[in-house]
């Protein structure tokens, strides 16, 4: 248990402190990529910098060379219940393998979906409204991509019949028996089940702030596979206070999920099996298949369509963002686009930001320049078309394939993935501007810092090798900041109704997105790793403050190389939010490939203690 490190700043100052000469993004730009890993050393105070990470999935391989912008961009179903149970709805989702066409030119793809679906039904549930949802397995024997059976062959049981899943609702405040970790997985009509499996009907009790939640597969070892397959789908937390705000609703709501895929000719999906030459290959040690560290696809798919088209009016349109890539980063524009000469001219309507992962922003706020958006995070924004009558738009993205927080850079050797998604805006339609957004969206109530009963020093990691040589990505402590395998430990374990200060160093040289499980917290700040002793108070004063994006409840941060980002999370129930919840959630990156490979960890809430005393020894 780390010391509780006193704060030496007052409420007032998490919004307003002084800002650094220099952003973090502005002193990352300025390096440069190819200085990035002595920035990283340099600034945590290491004798030795840490070694590049591998350049992500570089193979030979390139998907068929498809026509872009030909077809439209599908919406997902939205899911019907089933029944009910104790009166509450009841659904039945079951995971299925199809043939689903991603391109009009382009043969079938089979894919993995749930109901059959990919991106899978969007399921919508009322604040305070339980559901109950069973996760059905019936998929077939063998996975639909090779498998690496080294990675944790030791708690795996690899030589099991049937493929192993188990689907985690991400932003859900929800007990551990329905939380779908890792270890509780199992097999087609649960024939087989993991070590942590509890329960068949999963009970989400919808007790937080309305948000763009989605749920996905996490089982342990293959979440990467399993998702790249399809498995993953929207869960919209709805509530009476946020249809009053009048925002663009029904068919001006769209749900959009951003990835990436690559395609062989025959439709089939791609995957690398090999790692290659770049990434420490070309050794008989090395499994076939096996694990890559990263991976990035070339072709941009939106709901299930690649290089897609949206047909909007020239209004306003309410757009829910979730990058569901297994590594790839997007910051993103609206831009104005010739079709015909594939040019790209100046700016298109700003993003108007209202919400992100864990529901509404206390106000809207227009993003100037780019959106930045990690694996996993939400952004849910509203764009006015208004000013953009007959006109076309690419959704473009300048973020290279292996991100550090710079934009603009090109990666030699990885794909990058500029245009996303193209907007036709309609001559005619139903007006309606973003002038008619309410200044005050909700009210989010601060976690204190004076309340903070612990502080803990996390470091991100990626210089230790597995058993073949490979590069293991490991999340550490202020004791262990090497790292600790998934497999090790309790090392976080708050009691319920303890407010922490987790502070995330980052001391590889690319970007990770870190997620937390049940709970939502707040952004305090950055700063570089050189300039922040665990050992030492944390000055909010001299923190580089959260952008726009980062404010109100967030379950995922992203944590550049050579910096430490520090979040305040309270554990259980906050002002009349959210609600109390023991017993072992994970924390990990929500690059998938690192959760896979290792950069996962279990955490603990305890119960109170009967004396008063939060702390459990």
């Amino acid at each position: 248990m780390l010391g509780h490190h006193m704060l030496t700043c007052t409420m007032s100052d998490r919004t307003g402190g002084p800002q650094p000469v220099i952003s973090r993004r502005e002193l990352l730009v300025t390096t440069g990529g190819a200085s990035i890993s002595a920035l990283a050393g340099c600034s945590s105070g290491e004798t030795n910098p840490p070694p590049a990470e591998s350049a992500g999935t570089i193979t030979d391989h390139s998907s068929p060379d498809l026509e872009k912008w030909v077809d439209e961009v599908p919406r997902p179903d939205v899911a019907e219940p089933s029944g009910t149970k104790d009166g509450q709805p009841y659904y039945e989702v079951t995971m299925r393998e199809v043939e689903q066409e991603l391109h009009r030119d382009l043969p079938l793809t089979t894919v993995w979906g749930y109901d059959g679906q990919f991106p899978g039904p969007t399921i919508e549930a009322e604040q305070g409204e339980p559901t109950y949802v069973q996760w059905t397995n019936d998929l077939p024997d063998e996975h639909l991509l090779p498998v690496d059976t080294t990675i944790h062959d030791d708690i795996i049981p690899y030589d099991m019949p049937g493929v192993r899943t188990v689907t985690h609702l991400h932003g859900g405040n929800i007990e551990s028996e329905s939380d779908g970790q890792a270890q509780a997985w199992f097999t087609r009509d649960f024939q087989e089940t993991g070590p942590k499996f509890e329960k068949k009907d999963y009970y989400y009790v919808n007790d937080q702030p309305p948000a763009t939640l989605w749920y996905h597969d996490h089982a342990l070892g293959i979440t990467r596979l399993n998702v790249y397959a399809g498995l993953a789908g929207f869960y919209l937390l709805r509530n009476d206070h946020e249809r009053n705000l009048d925002l663009p609703d029904g068919e001006y709501e769209i749900p959009l999920v951003l990835q990436d895929r690559s395609f062989n000719e025959d439709g089939s999906l791609f995957y690398p099996t090999v790692v290659s030459d770049e990434q420490g290959g070309s050794d008989d040690s090395h499994p076939d298949p096996s694990i890559v560290p990263q991976f990035y696809g070339d072709t941009s798919v939106v709901n299930g369509k690649a290089w897609p088209r949206l047909s909007v009016e020239p209004r306003s349109y309410r757009f829910r963002l979730l990058n569901g890539s297994n590594s790839r980063f997007y910051t993103l524009k609206l831009l104005q686009y010739d079709e015909s000469s594939g040019d790209i001219g100046g700016d298109g309507p700003p993003f108007v930001q209202i919400g992100n992962d864990g529901g509404l922003l206390s106000s809207p706020t227009k993003i100037d320049d780019r959106l930045e958006i990690g694996s996993s995070q939400r952004a849910d924004v509203v764009v006015d078309f208004t000013k953009y009558a007959g006109e076309t738009l690419v959704l473009h993205n300048n973020a290279p394939a292996q991100y550090r927080g710079e934009v603009g850079s090109t990666d030699d050797d990885i794909v990058s993935l500029p245009e996303i998604m193209l907007v036709d805006v309609g001559d005619t339609g139903n007006t309606r501007d973003d002038d008619q957004l309410p200044d005050k969206l909700t009210q989010v109530p601060e976690i204190p810092v004076e309340s903070v009963d612990n502080n803990r020093y996390l470091t991100l990691n990626s210089g230790a090798t597995d058993d073949y040589g490979r590069q293991l990505h490991l999340l550490g402590t202020a004791q262990d900041q090497d790292g600790l395998e998934m497999g090790a430990p309790v090392t976080e374990d708050p009691s319920l109704g303890d407010t922490e200060i987790w502070s995330f160093a980052n001391r590889s040289a690319m970007s990770h997105p870190i997620h937390l499980h049940l709970v939502h917290f707040q952004m305090l700040g950055r700063q570089s790793n050189g300039d922040y002793d665990p050992e030492d108070k944390i000055d909010l004063d001299a923190l580089e403050t959260p952008e726009p994006y980062e404010r109100g409840w967030n379950d995922v941060i992203t944590v550049d190389p050579g910096e430490v980002v520090h979040v305040i999370v309270h554990f259980g129930e906050h002002d009349g939010l959210f609600n109390d919840q023991t017993g072992t959630y994970m924390w990990h990156c929500h690059m998938v490939e690192h959760e896979d490979h290792d950069m996962m960890r279990p955490f603990e809430v305890r119960p109170r203690s009967d004396d008063g005393d939060t702390r459990i020894e």
